[in-house]
């Protein structure tokens, strides 16, 4: 009889562990990876090219990053983009906000961004509000989304 029950108890063991299984397989299928409540807000990037083409129209490339996780120096660096003058892509100090050949114009989204750092405020005290360098610009604040278009480059445009 003890033999028998302890059939029963392993076989009922099963069981509870088999609705067990069951109710936790439906459970994590209504937690769906990457359900809304998963994403993070994303920041689309458009990058204007620093000198029009032939036709006349300046090449955009376009990139997305998390909100807040990033410098823009990085997000151009792993989606390719070029944000060296000819001279900065071998002057350059690797993002260490000592040198300041990574500058950048923001058209717009420019509320997307941190503030100015003190680097920036001393690299760029005689050009426009909206030049930033790359490497102190971070994207996103880890809640925002939304839009910022870059011009590349921009003292090319002078």
């Amino acid at each position: 009889m003890e033999k028998d029950m302890g059939i029963v108890s392993v076989s009922r063991l099963c069981q509870e562990r088999d609705l067990f299984v069951s109710a936790s397989a439906s459970a994590n299928s209504m937690e769906s990876p990457g359900s809304a409540t998963d994403q993070k807000p994303e920041i689309e990037l458009e990058f204007i090219g620093p000198k029009p083409e032939s036709d006349g129209k300046y090449p955009v490339e376009r990139a997305k990053a998390i909100s807040g996780e990033k410098l823009l120096r990085n997000i151009m660096s792993d989606n390719k983009i070029e944000l060296y003058a000819t001279y900065g892509k071998v002057m350059n100090c690797g993002g260490g906000g000592s040198c300041g050949t990574c500058i950048v114009e923001i058209l717009d989204g420019n509320d997307l961004l941190n503030e100015r750092t003190n680097t920036e405020l001393r690299y760029l005290k005689k050009n426009p509000e909206s030049w930033r360098l790359a490497c102190q610009t971070i994207v996103g604040n880890k809640e925002n989304s939304g839009k910022v278009v870059v011009q590349r480059i921009p003292q090319w445009k002078k």
